[in-house]
């Protein structure tokens, strides 16, 4: 059985900047009567950000998932050696097939469909399990990165902030000093202390959306 690790199946939950905005606290409300004219200061600057991509390379989520994957490991061990086991046995009942009795051809087949049926379901379990630690890793992560991203927002004056990753964004070029997604992940790598992991989790690093040019996607640490 291959091991493959399901941590990062959950990244493409649609955890974004979108989602960021929405949970933080509401602004207080604006003194200034409905009716009054609002002054038009000039256009806003706008930011790009690879909100996944920032998260995931942050120094604190490459070894959280990497805590994670030894955690499950001894399971996916576990898993290994079983189905290994049933392999094994398979091909015994095959090498025996012309001189066992039906009655222990009927038991060994049997034994095999428990251990596989057992084998599933430890799998799916694993899985799961997987799934919501990654889950839980993600967003906890990814709400401290929010509020970096604003503040330095925030600190730079721009105005707006686009996720690059968003499947129903659509950033189709970004010109070179607005993407603030490795600016991000510096500043929140500085701002923990963590220093990034010995080795790197064997997960695949989500990228930025094919439409934008090459000269102005983030470029991840490997």
């Amino acid at each position: 059985m291959k091991r493959s690790l399901s941590l990062v199946c959950v990244l493409a939950s649609g955890m974004g900047v979108a989602a960021i905005a929405q949970a933080a606290p509401a602004k207080p409300a604006d003194p200034t009567p409905a009716s009054a004219p609002v002054a038009i200061t000039g256009a806003s600057k706008i930011a790009v950000i690879n909100f996944q991509l920032a998260v995931t390379q942050t120094n604190e989520f490459r070894r959280d998932v990497e805590d994670l994957q030894k955690k499950y490991e001894p399971r996916a061990q576990a898993l290994q050696t079983l189905n290994t086991q049933i392999e094994a046995e398979k091909k015994l009942l095959q090498d025996q097939a012309a001189t066992i009795s039906d009655t222990d051809k009927q038991t060994k087949l049997r034994d095999i469909d428990d251990k596989s049926k057992d084998l599933q379901r430890k799998g799916e379990d694993l899985k799961n399990d997987e799934q919501e630690a990654g889950q839980d890793t993600f967003t906890q992560v990814a709400n401290k990165v929010g509020a970096l991203m604003v503040d330095y927002c925030k600190q730079q004056g721009f105005g707006a902030v686009l996720d690059a990753n968003q499947q129903n964004g659509s950033v189709l070029w970004a010109a070179e000093g607005v993407d603030i997604t490795e600016a991000v992940i510096n500043a929140y790598n500085t701002k923990s202390g963590i220093p990034a992991p010995a080795s790197v989790p064997s997960a695949p690093t989500p990228t930025p959306r094919s439409s934008m040019p090459s000269a102005s996607r983030p470029s991840a640490t490997h």
